[in-house]
C-alpha cells in the first residue's frame, strides 16, 4: 500500500504549498479498501478519501484491471450531476513511490520492432504442397516445444482459471465481443446465442479443472509468430499471463482448418497431417493428454475470429459457413479428435 511518506512527496510535488496533516485507515470490504487523507493548502485544509480494490476476483485480478476501473471513474466521476468529484489517479511504483496517471485522452504502448517474417506466410505456402516438408515439421517443433516450455509453469488460482474461462466467452475481444462486431446478414442473432450458451455449458465443464491453470501468450495465432532464421519471435500478448493451454493451442491449430478451407472447402492432406504433427508433438512434450478434452469453447471464439468478414473479407459466405459447423460440431463432442476434422466440418 502506499507510504505516508510517499504520498507526501507526491502531494508537494503535484500540488504547491501543500502539506499533509492526516492519513488514516477507514476501513475495507469485499471490495478494497479506503483511506483517509487530510492536507493543508493555501486555500485551507482539504480532505480526501484513497480508494484500493482488492486484487484477485470481480474481474480485478491484474494491476491493469484496477487501474482501468479507476481511469474510468476519474473521467466520469464528475460528468454525472451531484457524484462527488474526482481529483487523481495514483500508480504505486516499483520504488514505491507515487506517480499520477490520469488525464490522458488515449494512451499507446511503446515496444520493441519485430523483424522477420509472420507464420501466415508458410500457411499460405502449405496450399501448394502435398505434405508438411522438413521447415514445416521443424517450425511445428519449435512453437510445440515453446508452448510446452511455458505451459510447464503452473499458478494454484481457481480464480484466474475461472477468469480465462469467463473471458473466453464474455470478453469484449474474444467470443461474445467478436460477434458483437459482425456485421448484419453473415450468422443469425440466434445462431450466435446457440454459440454462446454452449460454451456457458462448457464453462461449467471446465471450472472443477482450475489446476489446469498456466502461464500463457493469450493470443498464439500466426499473424503474432515472427520467424528469422530458424528462430521466432512474438507479439502481443494479451488478456493476462495466465490462463488455459488450450487457448495458445486453438489460438494457432484453428488455422491449419482455417487456411485449408479458405484454399480447399476442406481440410486438405498437407494441413491434416500438421495439425496431427502439432497436437502430436505437444501431447508427447507435455503428456497433456486432457487437451483434446478442453479445447470446444476455445475453438468456439477462434472459430468466430477466422470466419469474421472483416477480418477476412476473401471468404464466401459456405466457407463462414463451414467454420460455424466446426464450431458447432466440436462444441457437442467431449472430446476433440484432430483426425477426425473433416467430420466437423459436415
Amino acid at each position: 500500500m502506499i507510504e505516508r511518506d510517499a504520498l507526501e512527496k507526491y502531494l508537494k510535488e503535484t500540488y504547491e504549498g501543500t502539506r499533509l496533516v492526516r492519513f488514516e485507515r477507514l476501513g475495507s470490504g469485499a471490495h478494497g479498501t479506503g483511506f483517509s487523507l487530510t492536507f493543508d493548502t493555501p486555500g485551507g485544509q482539504k480532505e480526501y478519501v484513497i480508494k484500493s480494490l482488492a486484487a484477485e476476483g470481480l474481474g480485478h485480478d491484474y494491476p491493469s484491471d484496477r487501474a482501468a476501473v479507476f481511469l474510468l471513474a476519474f473521467d466520469e466521476y464528475g460528468t454525472l450531476p451531484r457524484h462527488i468529484k474526482p481529483l487523481d489517479v495514483l500508480s504505486l511504483q516499483a520504488d514505491g513511490s507515487v506517480k499520477s496517471i490520469s488525464g490522458g485522452q488515449e494512451y499507446f504502448l511503446l515496444m520493441e520492432k519485430a523483424e522477420g517474417v509472420n507464420y501466415f506466410h508458410d500457411l499460405r505456402e502449405m496450399r501448394q504442397k502435398e505434405k508438411p516438408d522438413r521447415k514445416d515439421r521443424e517450425k511445428i517443433l519449435a512453437l510445440t516445444a515453446y508452448l510446452k516450455e511455458i505451459h510447464s509453469v503452473k499458478k494454484e488460482s481457481r480464480t484466474l482459471y475461472w477468469r480465462k474461462l469467463r473471458d473466453t466467452a464474455g470478453h469484449g475481444e474474444c467470443l461474445m465481443g467478436v460477434f458483437d462486431s459482425y456485421p448484419d446478414g453473415v450468422i443469425g442473432y440466434q445462431d450466435m446465442a446457440d454459440i454462446e450458451k454452449l460454451c456457458v455449458d462448457w464453462r461449467a465443464r471446465l471450472k472443477p479443472l482450475h489446476r489446469r491453470l498456466c502461464q500463457v501468450h493469450g493470443d498464439f495465432h500466426p499473424g503474432n509468430i515472427w520467424f528469422k532464421n530458424n528462430e521466432f519471435v512474438l507479439l502481443d500478448r494479451s488478456r493476462g499471463p495466465w490462463g488455459e493451454a488450450a487457448d495458445d493451442v486453438t489460438a494457432l491449430t484453428i488455422n491449419y482448418i482455417f487456411y485449408s478451407i479458405m484454399y480447399f472447402n476442406h481440410v486438405t492432406d498437407v494441413y491434416l497431417e500438421a495439425l496431427t504433427l502439432f497436437y502430436n508433438n505437444y501431447i508427447e512434450a507435455t503428456e497433456d493428454e486432457t487437451i483434446l478434452s478442453v479445447v470446444a469453447p476455445f475453438y468456439a471464439f477462434r472459430g468466430a475470429v477466422v470466419a469474421h468478414p472483416v477480418f477476412y473479407p476473401q471468404l464466401t459466405l459456405e466457407q463462414r459457413m463451414t467454420i460455424f459447423r466446426f464450431v458447432k460440431n466440436v462444441l457437442a463432442s467431449g472430446k476433440f479428435e484432430p483426425d477426425r476434422v473433416n467430420d466437423y466440418l459436415a
